[in-house]
Order: structure tokens, then sequence, then C-alpha cells
């Protein structure tokens, strides 16, 4: 079954999801910054979406989010399996009519999350533990839509995720990232270092690759449990 990708900008592309992904699965991904056109929605019934620097409003500086949310809506209602990353997040609790607005804090770098008791209702019950560490880079957070089940929270940033009808899953969070990934991000977005509480320094970032080990292996569960690999 083919998997659509979206992706915003050229430095934050699909990582570690190809890895996993793409032994499996033919792999479709649009690079929507580059002006390649969205498919037909009702030809997807995969689709995962990437992160990016924008906002999820941002369709005065960022053209192709209207298009993209419109095309969102109609996958998600038409039942295919979907997972946001980061932006992919947002946008998807933003089509779902939730706020997406400004976290209180700027989070980026290596933090626990702490699963949200009601994820045990839904299929990633058992692909998430009770306390896991993720990569995050974000500066925006997002309310969680109607019918949906929060994930989890951190210290800084109370809405980590969400799952909706065990097939919509959104992401504040990078379990997909790699060394290399997490370096063009610090390359093209290092100026977001500001020293703030939860801004962890370039070095602690990318220093120990065993962490990208541990994340990957969540990824993996997490297709699992949504049934992408099948």
């Amino acid at each position: 079954m083919t998997i659509h990708i979206l992706q915003h900008v050229p430095f934050e592309g699909p990582a570690f999801l190809s890895d996993l992904l793409a032994p499996h699965h033919p792999l479709v991904v649009h690079h929507l910054y580059r002006g390649d056109a969205l498919p037909d929605p009702v030809a997807v019934q995969r689709l995962i979406i990437l992160g990016g620097p924008m906002g999820a409003d941002d369709e005065g500086t960022v053209p192709f989010l209207g298009a993209e949310k419109q095309f969102i809506a109609k996958v998600i209602a038409r039942g295919a399996t979907v997972l946001g990353i980061c932006l992919g997040a947002q946008l998807i609790a933003r089509v779902m009519g939730a706020a997406v607005t400004k976290n209180p804090h700027r989070e980026i770098g290596w933090f626990p999350v702490t699963r949200h008791p009601r994820l045990d209702e839904t299929c990633l019950g058992s692909a998430l533990p009770p306390v896991f560490e993720a990569f995050h880079w974000h500066g925006d957070t997002f309310a969680i839509p109607d019918g949906a089940v929060p994930l989890g929270a951190t210290e800084a940033c109370a809405n980590q995720g969400f799952v909706f009808d065990n097939r919509v899953a959104a992401f504040q969070f990078h379990l997909e990232a790699t060394a290399d990934s997490a370096s063009l991000l610090l390359a093209h977005c290092g100026d977001e270092l500001d020293g703030s509480p939860f801004v962890q320094p370039a070095g602690d970032i990318r220093g120990n690759r065993a962490r990208f080990d541990g994340t990957h292996r969540l990824m993996a569960a997490v297709l699992d449990a949504m049934e992408m690999h099948r």
C-alpha cells in the first residue's frame, strides 16, 4: 500500500521513517515547498505529515498551507490512517477544529514525555511506555480536538499529542529524527537556541546517538500499532 508523505521544507524529511517503511511500501513524498501537487484525497489511505518551521495558520507567507489543510481534512474525513509530526500534528489539530497557539515555552532538545492515562484506551496504549524520552523542536502547541484522546505532556508543554478514532495520531515530538536530521535542524534553525529554560545547547541535542536508537524503537512500535506496515 502506498504511503503518502507531505514535506514542508527541504531540511525536514522523513528521516528514519524512510528506513522503516520503504522496504515494505511504496513511499511518495510530496515536496510542497517546491510546488508539488497534492494527490487526490480519495486515493490516499496512508498519510504522514512532517514538520516545518512555519505556523499552522501562516497562509499569508506559506501559500500552500490553505490547500494542504483542506486536503488533510478530506483525507481524515474519508477514514484514512494519518500520522502528523510537529507542524503536521498542529495542522491535524487545526483542521479538526482545535486552536493552535504559541506554547508558554520554546521546547528544543531531549525531554521526557509522561503518557496520559487515557492513552490505554487507544491503539497506542501498548506502543508507548508510561514515560519516554523524545526529541522536541517547537514553539507552538495545540488544544486537544473534540473526540480525541490526549497522548501526554512534558514539563514545558501540556499537550504533546493525541489519538483520534485509532487511526489519526498527532505527535508534537519527533520519534523519526536521526542524528543527521537533527544536525540539519541545527544548521537551518539554530538561531532558535536562545538559552531559555527548555532549550538545550547544540552539543546536548546531537551528542548521544543512542538516544535516537531509543526513539526509533518507539517509532517502529507506533507504526505497527497504527498498522502503517500492513
